[in-house]
């Protein structure tokens, strides 16, 4: 899938009219949907209980608190992308606190072109998320491999007395032989030896 056909779930945390009403302009249904628009970190916070969003947008500040806290801890707990919005008097004091988190901040005001190339950074984050996700959950299926057929060794040297290279070349035969993989070959040994 080309990145013009994905499509991205946003959660807009802002409670901005003016901002919130501009977002199907700035933010194109074709790109970016669902689009969810909340008014508080509450609200937010339940939000992302309920789902996951490729990106969380904070327009700063908002009614419950200034929304730097739940930036940090949406980046340091869920894949997602997170930039802030904040007044110019806020940046500096945002920027240290969130940079480090690699949350992405503008500062407001913020023009349509600004705003749509600061989401093309987003789309550049989250696809590297993405692969990185990819990447780990190949990981934890090989580890999950490896953890099944050392199960399926022991039982072969335990149950039938092999050591444990001829264990090993049975596995991989039995896999060879009937066209599985090693990980099938050794849960069927499992399931025979248990």
């Amino acid at each position: 899938m080309s990145l013009k056909e994905r499509i991205y779930s946003v959660l807009i945390v802002s409670s901005s009219e003016k901002f919130n009403q501009a977002l199907p302009e700035i933010l194109p249904v074709t790109s970016f949907s669902p689009v969810n628009v909340v008014y508080s970190v509450s609200a937010a916070k339940r939000a992302l209980s309920e789902r996951d969003f490729d990106f969380v947008i904070v327009n700063s500040p908002l009614p419950d608190e200034t929304g730097v806290r739940f930036c940090s801890d949406t980046t340091d707990s869920y894949n997602t992308v997170v930039m802030f919005l904040s007044k110019i008097e806020q940046y500096d004091d945002a920027y240290d606190k969130l940079v480090p988190h690699g949350v992405f901040l503008l500062q407001k005001p913020v023009s349509k072109p600004v705003f749509q190339a600061a989401s093309g950074w987003l789309i550049s984050a989250r696809e590297r998320i993405r692969r990185t996700e990819k990447k780990t959950l190949s990981i934890e299926e090989k580890m999950v491999e490896i953890r099944t057929v050392n199960r399926a060794k022991w039982l072969l040297i335990s149950e039938l007395k092999m050591s444990e290279p001829d264990a090993h070349r049975y596995i991989e035969k039995q896999a060879m032989d009937l066209c599985i993989s090693k990980k099938q070959a050794a849960e069927e040994i499992i399931k025979t030896y248990t």
